[in-house]
């Protein structure tokens, strides 16, 4: 009896979840055995870790069950670390030492944060990363009200984020809406608080138009947040960060969303690495091989000679089922499709009542934006789980927390 290709994927992020989703309508029963490899046993919203980070959803909005996603008789879940994969014997080994061999391999592994060498930040910023590391920012928070309550010193009560990207002023954003609410609980004045946004170029959101940076501007100050633009930090310390022109901001708490690059765990694994990520070809394979493909940030697919995609979630969610194609193309000894992407536009929310983005030449903001912001979240909700699943993350979701244990 021929056995069954194995196709395996690596990392349950916005790739590869929807890329096994895929999978599971495309290939013919018993066709393939596929596998999914992720280090937790929920998939989180990455656009929506602010959130966890600010205290303004349920954990169970952010952290979704694999198992509940994913058709257990089509794709077996494996909960577990990769340590390494290795291409010559086509085996991906896992930190617990077992063995998983594959014909087909996805590496989906996500992006790192990257601190861009700036000193004491690896060891001093938090980083919206991950559900986990996120939810440490929440834990953190609620920490320094307790500690102010004692020693009444100003700096823990001034929150600063450093960059001023989507994330950064999404971040801003939900600091905005949670803090007043954690400070009514812990019986201390919102005056006292500050939220500080420093960003190295001369605006927030450098990337978009003039009228969309003016408004984001108003906005933020509006909340009361301070922009610091054009300064470069220069080191961060448990006590305090320091900008260019010695300009001191004493904090306990500074959260770091200055960017990020490809998951470094795949630099040791004889693939072939530009710019920190895998190249891949026109079809979403990795450079040089018929049987490994990868997508989403820790991959690199040019759209010209010159010009990288970004790493967005917008980038994986297009190619996921164009790569779920191309595996079981290659699969059936059919012709592989070329990747192409579509930019949909972006929005960015500022808090729970505006948002700014850019659709095609149509620029949104205000609370229509925050609509439009909704309705992209709710389009991958449906995609994911269809209604039921918009209907149980809006209205019936647990409040348990979700148990964090792994290392991240």
């Amino acid at each position: 009896m021929m056995t069954r290709p194995k196709i395996v994927i690596l990392g349950a992020g916005y790739g590869g979840l929807i890329t096994s989703k895929s999978l599971e309508k495309l290939l013919k029963s018993g066709e393939a055995d596929v596998t999914l490899i992720n280090k937790h046993d929920y998939h989180y919203l990455t656009t929506q870790l602010i959130k966890t980070g600010a205290g303004t959803a349920a954990d169970r909005q952010i952290a979704l069950s694999i198992p509940e996603l994913i058709n257990s008789s089509k794709t077996h879940f494996l909960k577990a670390a990769v340590s390494t994969v290795d291409i010559k014997k086509q085996e991906v080994h896992l930190e617990d030492g077992n063995t998983v061999p594959y014909d087909y391999l996805l590496i989906a592994l996500g992006f790192e944060v990257d601190t861009f060498g700036v000193p004491g930040v690896k060891e001093n910023a938090f980083e919206i990363r991950s559900f986990r590391s996120s939810k440490a920012i929440y834990h953190h928070i609620i920490k320094q009200f307790n500690l102010y309550k004692e020693d009444h010193d100003p700096s823990r009560l001034t929150f600063v984020v450093a960059g001023g990207g989507f994330t950064g002023i999404e971040m801003l954003g939900e600091l905005a809406d949670g803090l007043p609410k954690l400070c009514k609980q812990h019986d201390i004045p919102f005056e006292k608080i500050r939220i500080v946004a420093v960003e190295a170029a001369p605006s927030v959101i450098p990337f978009f138009p003039k009228q969309s940076i003016l408004y984001t501007t108003l906005v933020l100050e509006k909340r009361n947040i301070e922009l610091i633009t054009g300064r470069k930090m220069l080191e961060c310390t448990p006590e305090k960060i320091r900008l260019e022109n010695n300009i001191d901001i004493p904090t306990r708490t500074l959260i770091w969303s200055c960017g990020v690059k490809g998951n470094t765990i795949v630099q040791n694994w004889g693939l072939p690495i530009e710019k920190g990520k895998i190249p891949v070809d026109a079809c979403l394979r990795v450079k040089n091989m018929k049987n490994v493909f990868s997508i989403g940030d820790c991959s690199l697919f040019m759209k010209d000679e010159k010009n990288a995609l970004p790493p967005t979630a917008q980038v994986a969610l297009q190619q996921a089922p164009v790569c779920a194609k191309n595996i079981v193309a290659t699969l059936r000894g059919e012709t592989l499709k070329p990747f192409e992407y579509h930019h949909k536009g972006s929005v960015a929310s500022l808090g729970l009542m505006a948002a700014v983005g850019k659709v095609g030449n149509f620029r949104l903001s205000g609370l229509f934006g925050a609509f439009m912001k909704q309705v992209i979240e709710a389009r991958y909700l449906f995609n994911l789980g269809g209604p039921a699943l918009i209907i149980k993350q809006h209205f019936g979701v647990s409040r348990e927390p979700v148990k964090v244990t792994a290392k991240q």
